[in-house]
């Protein structure tokens, strides 16, 4: 990120990064499958015949306690006809109708689809069994205009097994502290186009990723869930949370509407044309291997507000998009963590120690999903960081197109524009070193195959090492530290892209 920063610094006013929107989602873990539940019924002594008004009856204490609620607060409670209502925008307006100032706004019903719990007969075992099955039942959504939080929302589920929703969004959050702070900032929907103390902000947005959620979210379900009281008959401890959804965003704020709409037709058409399936796995930390077997997808969409381009792999996603005019949004959206690693605690032969493991959908590890979120960002503005800036060829040609000197030895000059130089840049392009970086063997296959004769591996091996020292003596690549690996530097990345796209520039074009 810190060449597009540098390329574009007098255009751009600040960077901020953190969470956007993030999505909790209870649930009663002993409720969430059959035999779990079918033990709870049976420590309650409730028969299976006698399930569905056991169920009604709970669901009518979650139907009820709601309208209790709204009406302890004075609040409207609404039924919403159809699911595809803006929930959101109803409760803004109702907020501003009133002139809600904190607190509850509405609350809000409305009908969707969602998975529950029913008791069928078994055909095989003539005996009731209980079943997991996607229905439609009734739920809550509850607005609030909280302290902390801004406009957030609590979605509950009013028929077993009762999970629950908490969703924040962490620029609201950042409002809210700012304000609190006496911090001047000017805010126009979901971003912000001035900050006046922007570290200062950055680290109090960065707060959300230390935070003890269990405290928060368990406080505020056990206000709106009945069913968590202390001498409930149910006896529930609480719910297990999990994020289900979360969004972390990379705001460049730039000077004005001008600055940002002077490069961003360039970097759209570069993010269209240029990003590869193994460029996009590598913004998102995917290895790019013959051991990945998913899939990799991407569009573009014309908005009112602006233009926004999307890729995706498998159930995750990158995109980018202008926002309010002034701000360039990059964001990471993560809906399945198993696709990623952390390093945590584990068991290895017996032993405890530190090992990777998949990342849980657990709340502990909120902090990881930062550091990817961050670090995808930051790949894909580095990507970017080629567009944009108006540098003649010659700049980056003339001065590898001479012999050099390096620690008292010569080196040739490079011919960028060579087939011999462009094959040998082609294959250090390629997406599956991009994350790692390459040895002298991973460019030996792919310039010379595999030979069969150790004598003409040897021979390739020579030649390649040669080829990777000139390459470090002009800068274009350079060795990662105690290890065989190397990497392409920025200044490599720019030259060899260049150049192997003007081997492919049509005559017609380069005459114009």
């Amino acid at each position: 990120m810190q060449r597009f920063l540098e390329r574009h610094a007098e255009r751009i006013v600040g960077v901020l990064s953190g969470f956007d929107r993030v999505l909790f989602r209870g649930t009663l873990r002993s409720w969430e499958y059959a035999e779990g539940l079918g033990k709870v019924l049976n420590s309650l002594g409730v028969l299976l015949k006698d399930f569905r008004p056991f169920a009604m009856g709970l669901s009518k204490e979650v139907k009820q306690h709601a309208e209790q609620y709204a009406a302890r607060f004075q609040r409207p409670v609404l039924y919403l006809a159809s699911a595809a209502t803006s929930k959101e925008e109803t409760a803004r307006r109702i907020m501003e109708q009133d002139g809600v100032q904190q607190g509850l706004v509405c609350v809000l019903k409305c009908v969707e689809p969602c998975r529950t719990v029913t008791v069928h007969p078994n055909q095989k075992t003539k005996q009731l069994e209980l079943r997991y099955e996607t229905r439609k039942c009734i739920f809550v959504y509850y607005y609030f205009l909280d302290r902390e939080f801004g406009l957030m929302h609590v979605r509950l589920q009013t028929w077993l097994p009762f999970p629950v929703q908490v969703c924040i969004n962490g620029r609201e959050y950042l409002a809210c502290r700012m304000r609190r702070a006496g911090i001047g900032f000017e805010q126009r929907e979901n971003c912000f186009t001035r900050i006046d103390d922007l570290p200062r902000a950055q680290a109090m947005l960065r707060d959300l990723e230390e935070r003890d959620w269990s405290l928060f979210l368990g406080a505020i379900t056990r206000r709106l869930q009945p069913l968590l009281a202390p001498r409930h008959r149910l006896g529930l401890r609480g719910y297990y949370w999990t994020i289900r959804e979360s969004e972390y965003a990379t705001d460049v704020m730039f000077r004005d509407a001008k600055a940002l709409a002077e490069i961003y037709p360039a970097l759209i058409d570069h993010a269209i044309k240029h990003f590869r399936c193994q460029d996009v796995l590598r913004f998102l930390g995917r290895k790019t291997n013959a051991r990945f077997n998913g899939e990799v997808d991407g569009n573009l969409r014309r908005r009112e507000e602006g233009v926004r381009i999307k890729h995706w792999v498998e159930e995750n996603s990158l995109k980018m998009y202008d926002k309010q005019g002034s701000v360039l949004r990059v964001e990471m959206t993560l809906n399945n963590p198993k696709r990623f690693r952390t390093r945590r605690w584990g068991t290895s032969h017996g032993e405890i120690c530190l090992k990777w493991q998949p990342l849980r959908k657990s709340i502990e590890d909120i902090s990881r999903r930062a550091e990817l979120g961050l670090a995808a960002n930051e790949r894909y503005l580095e990507a970017l960081g080629v567009v944009g800036v108006s540098t003649p060829t010659r700049h980056l040609f003339d001065p590898v197109s001479k012999p050099i000197i390096r620690a008292g030895r010569s080196y040739r000059a490079l011919r960028p524009i060579a087939p011999e130089e462009a094959k040998l840049f082609a294959a250090l392009l390629g997406g599956e070193f991009l994350l790692q970086g390459f040895r002298n063997k991973d460019v030996r296959k792919q310039l010379y195959g595999d030979p069969p004769n150790p004598q003409q591996r040897r021979q390739a091996a020579g030649k390649v090492t040669r080829l990777i020292r000139l390459l470090r003596a002009h800068g274009i690549v350079r060795k990662v530290s105690h290890t065989t690996y190397y990497r392409i530097t920025n200044q490599g990345q720019t030259l060899m892209t260049t150049a192997l796209h003007l081997r492919e520039l049509d005559l017609p074009q380069v005459a114009a």
